[in-house]
């Protein structure tokens, strides 16, 4: 709930007002301690911090690139894109970031720093900062973040490449270091190797992936095991799958988290598996949840950052899934092939609140 501070002031002043006017006394103690614990909730309130992430769905600009593969999304393009188009999806992707109200997001499947720039200026809720990197995607999709600068100031961003010698190459993963509040917090945002080529090709693929990663989160947590980290991203798997189970050793299991063994990190996700679509993605009328929020046993600990409990969401409305026919309970997508259906994307976004120590 959002509390205006004018909207404060006046109720002190109505109060001040009785009590001078000699109204009871007890009367008046119990509505100065209401208001004072108004203020503490509304004080509280800020120190919470909202993250988020989202696959947005193919934002490409309307210029063909001749380094990517790209040309679909280009005035003239098979898809038939106009500069209307291009608007629709900006202001469809406005709604969803107003539903989400993030003080920090991870994006992936943007094209370049310029669709963001547009996505900013067409949302006027919030002007985000901007972190984003060119990858070696041939479709030229990468990771981003936004942020608030008044709520998370930035020390360092840089990319984790995924090298493949001998494959096609994928995203880098970004990872961002930065500050709440004076407190450490550590994101990495993921796009992972999807299935589109198999799922043969794809795993080795994302366990590549994931031993990358789990390298860097190591490295942390051997200078502080006390680290604060999430992870974020489209992974391509499902929770407890080989790549981001296994090998990423993330659990859905709290309390093998909370207990050390193991050094796993705690996937937050578990709640929405087997909930009918209570999933991000859906593939061949299957619920899939490939968009995770995962964060460090830091992030449990409550010792300077920690989860606000069951925060973690889905951000998922009616109008966010197909209400009708065949893919009926899918996510509304923007494109499918070829045709214009005008929704979101294909992947619903997810979100966490954590809260600050003083």
């Amino acid at each position: 709930m959002k509390v205006h501070t004018h909207s404060i002031l006046c109720q002190y002043d109505t109060l001040n007002e009785k009590f001078r006017a000699g109204e009871d006394m007890k009367i008046n103690i119990l509505a100065m301690l209401a208001f004072l614990m108004l203020l503490m909730g509304c004080t509280s309130e800020k120190r919470m911090v909202t993250i988020g992430f989202w696959n947005v769905e193919n934002l490409f600009d309307l210029v063909d690139d001749p380094e990517k593969n790209d040309e679909e999304f280009a005035l003239g393009g098979r898809k038939n894109v106009t500069r209307e188009i291009f608007n629709l999806k900006l202001d469809q992707m406005s709604f969803v970031l107003s539903d989400l109200n993030a003080d920090i997001l991870g994006l992936c499947e943007v094209e370049n720093r310029d669709v963001l720039d547009s996505l900013n200026n067409r949302f006027t809720n919030r002007d985000y900062s901007i972190i984003h990197f060119d990858s070696p995607d041939e479709r030229g999709i990468d990771n981003a973040l936004l942020y608030d600068a008044n709520v998370f100031s930035v020390a360092d961003s840089r990319v984790i490449p995924i090298p493949f010698e001998k494959s096609r190459p994928t995203r880098d993963i970004l990872y961002v270091h930065g500050f709440i509040k004076q407190k450490d917090v550590h994101l990495f945002i993921n796009h992972w190797p999807s299935n589109y080529y198999g799922v043969e090709q794809a795993i080795p693929r994302r366990i590549k992936t994931a031993n990358i990663l789990r390298a860097r989160v190591d490295e942390l947590l051997a200078k502080d095991p006390g680290a604060e980290i999430i992870i974020m991203g489209d992974f391509n798997e499902n929770p407890g799958d080989t790549a981001v189970g296994s090998i990423l050793r993330s659990s859905v299991d709290r309390e093998l988290v909370i207990s050390g063994q193991g050094s796993f990190l705690w996937n937050g996700m578990g709640k929405f598996v087997g909930v009918e679509n209570g999933g991000t993605y859906k593939y061949r009328g299957k619920d899939n949840i490939l968009d995770h929020i995962i964060v460090s046993l830091g992030i449990l600990d409550k010792r300077n950052i920690s989860m606000v409990p069951g925060s973690i969401r889905i951000i998922d409305k009616s109008e966010y899934r197909q209400q009708e026919g065949t893919y009926a309970g899918y996510p509304f997508r923007f494109w499918a092939g070829d045709s214009l259906l005008g929704g979101y994307s294909d992947h619903l976004a997810v979100s966490i609140k954590i809260r600050i120590k003083d």
